[in-house]
């Protein structure tokens, strides 16, 4: 009779507090049980929660400053994969010209006015100007997208390549990139001095290379702090393709939305 009374206060003792049955057998408690799915299996591990994409405010392609012009509205994202032209964020595209301080401002302030460097994006491609630009609705217009850096402040913000390819000019506020794709990148008004002491006509670079710094060089005069960037691409038409100056928005959309998610 001891013996038996010893065996059942060891059984008892085996049990955790609260995960035995009345009658001695352990049992696993009711928040550990795995709840099966319907076909007697059990459910898979979830894993970590998938973030949030990073997005920002920005108005849709063509979406002018109001009076400044007649935009492209194609969506055609004109250079798949590239890299957004600054080196790092925030970058706010904008107009120079009907922007704060530019010589169509809609109200008194200079160009480093916060208001200037503040979502929403708003495309200017096609903006108002003489040159010809056959992918504008009335064959001429600006033929790029400016584009201000994070701050109001020249020669400290980077300028990159845009895909690996080959410099193929360097003008007095100009460089030109033909990328391995047969596109070409145009970049203006970087700091001369800096762009001449980094790169050579001819030298081959890397998507993502430093190649200058954000300026206000303009030959002679000086413009606003900026970032004017073009992309000429072949483009086939009656039969016939020609390199030409294609909308620039939604590629800089395209990639400032792969640059923010990469950064968070």
């Amino acid at each position: 009779m001891r013996r038996l009374v010893v065996l059942a206060a060891l059984a008892l003792s085996a049990c955790s507090p609260g995960a035995c049955s009345p009658g001695g057998v352990e049992t696993a408690p009711q928040g550990d049980t795995p709840v099966a799915t319907p076909d007697g299996g059990l459910p898979a591990d979830p894993g970590p929660p998938v973030p949030e994409p990073v997005t920002w405010p920005h108005e849709p392609p063509g979406g002018l400053v109001a009076g400044s012009g007649t935009g492209a509205t194609d969506p055609t994202v004109w250079a798949p994969g590239m890299r957004f032209p600054m080196e790092a964020g925030p970058a706010y595209a904008n107009s120079q010209v009907y922007g704060y301080g530019g010589f169509a401002a809609p109200g008194p302030g200079g160009q480093c006015d916060a208001r200037n460097y503040a979502y929403p994006w708003r495309d200017n491609f096609c903006e108002t100007r003489g040159w010809t630009n056959t992918m504008c609705p009335t064959g001429k217009g600006h033929q790029g997208q400016d584009i201000r850096p994070a701050t109001c402040v020249k020669r400290v913000h980077g300028v990159v390549a845009a895909e690996a390819g080959v410099i193929t000019s360097i003008g007095s506020y100009s460089v030109f990139l033909r990328g391995d794709s047969g596109r070409i990148y145009r970049y203006l008004h970087m700091d001369p001095a800096h762009v001449q002491t980094i790169l050579t006509e001819g030298q081959r670079v890397t998507r993502g290379q430093l190649i200058g710094k954000v300026s206000d060089a303009f030959g002679g005069s000086a413009t606003t702090i900026h970032l004017h960037f073009e992309i000429k691409a072949p483009v086939t038409a009656n039969g016939s393709t020609a390199v030409i100056f294609v909308p620039t928005y939604p590629s800089l959309e395209d990639s400032y939305a792969r640059l923010l998610n990469a950064a968070a």
